[in-house]
């Protein structure tokens, strides 16, 4: 692991070969791919960030939106000297990745959308604009019991407590100001990425839970079907945080379309 900062950007680089960067998602940091970087690392050439506002990263300066979240990924590609990497981005995250893909084209060789939503109807909008309305009044701890309901199943609630706890600790740790910010980016972003995604030409993975309420299949459906040639992958029984759950339901599945799409390592 080679670790390091860029503008104000805190990474960290595992591995060797074809570049991937990993985005992570709202309120959570580049720890979340932990689950992730024992499958990838071994492949490709894996570079992980903290999103402005989140983590060890500087706040946003100015008001934030998709376009500089994806200008941040540019300049960070820039200062670690990576041409053009595939881009994996969860929920937030998959938003930018979409963003950086309809205004960086050029400099992307793969896409992978993971747990991300898609042209919410006005009902799914106002639930999360409610939430919105109390992150920025109570902050961050004080809707993060219903988000890790929305987020795991039952079952892993019960018995996997160190890792729920571990989800939390993250939720909870946030600016609260910095976090009402984002969270309005997660609130309306998915509307001005809705159109021209058909122009994205690179390989692309759209992956969602079966059961994630905010992120759902009809959604990723969608969006695989706007995109020439999009791969889809709905993960039967699993909610948000899938990555964490079952990792290797969604390790699997990422390596394969990473490997067809960037050849073997």
């Amino acid at each position: 692991m080679t670790p390091g900062d860029a503008g104000g950007t805190a990474w960290e680089r595992h591995g060797s070969g074809s570049p991937l960067v990993l985005v992570h998602g709202f309120g959570l940091n580049r720890a979340m791919w932990r689950w992730q970087l024992p499958a990838l690392a071994p492949r490709f050439g894996v570079l992980t960030y903290d999103l402005l506002g989140h983590g060890e990263s500087a706040p946003p300066a100015g008001t934030p939106d998709l376009a500089m979240f994806a200008r941040q990924l540019r300049g960070l590609m820039d200062e670690c000297g990576i041409e053009r990497a595939a881009v994996a981005g969860f929920s937030l995250g998959g938003m930018i990745a979409r963003r950086f893909a309809l205004d960086h084209p050029d400099r992307l060789s793969a896409l992978a959308i993971l747990h991300s939503p898609h042209d919410r109807s006005p009902a799914e909008r106002d639930a999360v604009r409610r939430r919105v309305r109390e992150a920025a009044e109570h902050g961050p701890a004080s809707n993060v019991n219903p988000a890790l309901e929305r987020w795991f199943t039952p079952a892993y609630r019960a018995g996997a407590p160190e890792a729920v706890s571990l989800v939390r600790g993250w939720i909870a740790g946030n600016d609260p100001a910095c976090y009402a910010q984002i969270y309005r980016v997660l609130a309306e972003g998915d509307a001005e990425i809705a159109r021209g995604l058909e122009r994205i030409a690179c390989p692309t993975l759209v992956m969602t839970g079966a059961d994630d309420p905010g992120n759902t299949p009809a959604m990723a459906r969608a969006m695989a079907g706007l995109i020439p040639g999009a791969r889809l992958v709905i993960l039967p029984g699993l909610r948000h945080m899938a990555l964490a759950e079952a990792p290797h339901a969604v390790n699997e599945p990422l390596v394969a379309f990473l490997r067809d799409a960037l050849g073997p390592s």
